[in-house]
Parts: C-alpha cells; sequence; structure tokens
C-alpha cells in the first residue's frame, strides 16, 4: 500500500511475557488502543520495540501479526537496523514478505560510515525494494547525520519518500520544507519538539508516549492541523513531563511503566533491559501519577479529521 506520511505513527513497546517470550495478547491490547484512538500508522521493531533484542522469527511473527490484525486500515512500517547491506537487503524483503507497508531506516550499525558509504548503503537497499522508505535521521543516538546534500542523491530513489527529523535541530524542519518542499516527507521523531515541528510545517509525528497515552496525542495532532492551536497548546504542555521520559536512556523501560499505569501494557522487558527499581522508579511512577491526576478532558478531536478530510474533497 501506499503510505500517507502524515498524523501519528506510534513506535510501539514489544510487549513479553513473565517467560521472555512474545505477548500477543497484551500487544493486540495496545494495538487496538492505538486504532481506537485514530493513529495513522503503526512503526514495529524500533528503539522502543527493543529491536536489538529481537529474534528474526519473532520480528517476522510481528509483522503478520500487526498486518492481519490492522488489515489494511493504517500502514505497518518495521524497522530496519542492520550492520551490513547484505543483512539489510535480506530483512526488507522478509519484511516484504511478512506484509510490511514500509520500512523505517537507519543507517549501518556499530561502523561509522562515512557520507558516501551512508547513502550508498540507502541507495543499495532501496534499490532492492518496492516499499516506500523512511529515512531515520537520529545523530545524536547514532553518530551519523543524513545531510541535505546527502537527501539530495538519496531522493533519486522514488521509494525514499519521508524523513525521520530527530537530529534535535527544530530548524532543520524549515530547511528541508525549503529545500525539498513536499517531495520529503517529514515525520517528527523527538517527543519532546513534537508540536514545535508540527507547526513548523512537520506532517505527522513518530511517537512514543503515545504507546501509553493514545487519544492525548492523536488529539494534539488533530487539534494544531485544524487550526486549534491554544487547545492543543494546553494538552501538550500538560503532557510535557511525560514526554521527557522518551528522552532517556531507559525511555523502554519508562515508557512500559506508563503502560501498565493507563492499562494497555506490562513491564516485562528483554535482558540487559530490566524494570525500574529504587529512587529512579519512584521518580518515574511520581510523574505519572501526578499527570494522571490531572489528565484533560478531551475535546471531539477526531470531529477535526472528518472537517479536513470533508475539505480535501469539495
Amino acid at each position: 500500500m501506499s503510505i500517507q506520511w502524515e498524523g501519528v505513527m506510534p513506535a510501539v513497546t514489544t510487549k513479553f511475557t513473565d517467560k521472555d517470550t512474545l505477548d500477543l495478547i497484551t500487544f493486540e491490547k495496545n494495538i487496538q488502543a492505538q486504532l481506537d484512538a485514530g493513529v495513522h500508522g503503526i512503526v514495529l521493531g524500533g528503539t522502543l520495540g527493543e529491536a536489538s533484542t529481537l529474534l528474526t522469527e519473532e520480528k517476522r511473527e510481528l509483522i503478520k501479526f500487526t498486518a492481519n490484525l490492522v488489515k489494511g486500515k493504517v500502514p505497518v512500517l518495521i524497522n530496519i537496523a542492520e550492520q551490513s547491506t547484505k543483512e539489510a537487503i535480506v530483512a526488507v524483503k522478509r519484511a516484504e514478505d511478512d506484509g510490511a507497508s514500509g520500512l523505517m531506516m537507519l543507517p549501518p550499525m556499530r561502523y561509522k560510515a562515512d557520507e558516501r558509504e551512508t547513502v550508498t548503503y540507502f541507495k543499495a537497499v532501496a534499490k532492492s525494494t518496492s516499499l516506500p522508505i523512511m529515512v531515520y535521521n537520529n545523530p545524536v543516538d547514532y553518530k551519523i547525520e543524513v545531510t541535505l546534500d546527502m537527501f539530495e542523491e538519496l531522493l533519486e530513489c522514488d521509494n525514499i519518500e519521508a524523513v525521520k527529523e530527530s537530529t534535535r535541530d527544530i530548524s532543520n524542519v524549515t530547511r528541508i520544507k525549503n529545500r525539498f518542499g513536499d517531495r520529503l516527507k517529514i515525520m517528527t521523531g523527538v517527543d519532546t519538539l513534537a508540536l514545535e515541528s508540527l507547526l513548523m510545517g512537520a506532517d505527522g509525528w513518530i511517537a512514543g508516549l503515545v504507546c501509553a497515552f493514545p487519544k492525548e496525542t492523536v488529539a494534539i495532532y488533530e487539534l494544531q492541523k485544524a487550526g486549534r492551536i491554544e487547545e492543543a497548546l494546553a494538552i501538550y504542555r500538560w503532557f510535557l513531563p511525560l514526554l521527557e521520559l522518551d528522552i532517556n536512556a531507559k525511555l523502554v523501560q519508562n515508557i512500559k511503566l506508563a503502560e501498565v499505569y493507563t492499562g494497555i501494557g506490562t513491564e516485562n522487558v528483554r535482558a540487559p533491559r530490566l524494570p525500574l527499581i529504587g529512587k529512579e522508579r519512584e521518580q518515574v511512577i511520581d510523574i505519572i501519577k501526578k499527570s494522571l491526576k490531572n489528565r484533560p478532558e478531551l475535546p471531539n478531536y477526531k470531529m477535526y479529521r472528518k472537517e479536513c478530510l470533508q475539505e480535501k474533497t469539495t
């Protein structure tokens, strides 16, 4: 399926049982909560999805299960984070066979490729598939920046369509828009810069805390899209202490703990990660409890999407 690079796409957590196997029952419950809230896509196997700990067969099972669950209502993307071009091409072929709608692609892992090597890597993988690709640009965490000059070369590949913009430089949204217009869609990838990025022209939001708070996340997007900025801003200001749990080395543990408190997840993580303990845990719980105590009443944000869709068709 073609992908409309817009809206909220959760980078979902992977659910595990107490025996460290995939917990598809809880996973389905969470995905259903995302769909009910009105998300625009699902991203599997990212950092929040504990991709580096997943076995190949587990990734394949997640793609098949999710594709069957959403039944084409929204696109299902899988993260590609491999150490070699050869491995990435194999992973992409598997994803295509398993029913993925598109790809979120990181630069080569472990080896710090230079600009020429990084561009060659992305191009080789893009030419191996017809699936649409979103390049994940996160030099803060992954140490390789995909510059605008590099994107100029990458956009020679028609199926490289979007960027997950995580440079933390808010002005980069404007630079991308000025240079590429709508040819390169922008999905902001930093929760604490999400509304700012959307107001500067980003097309959508690959979100983290949406895993625990799907309705609030989608409401922010739909309200700003409809021009109801003050309403979006009020929710965003309430949300910020929670969103800051995403820009932390233990974002997976933090967000899974939040999922417990909203009833759509468990704390189970895969080693070497371990659940939070002690003062660290208490601090996260305090943020979650305070936020839940003051949880805002949401307007009928889905109504604004319908109005936008009607405007597009008239």
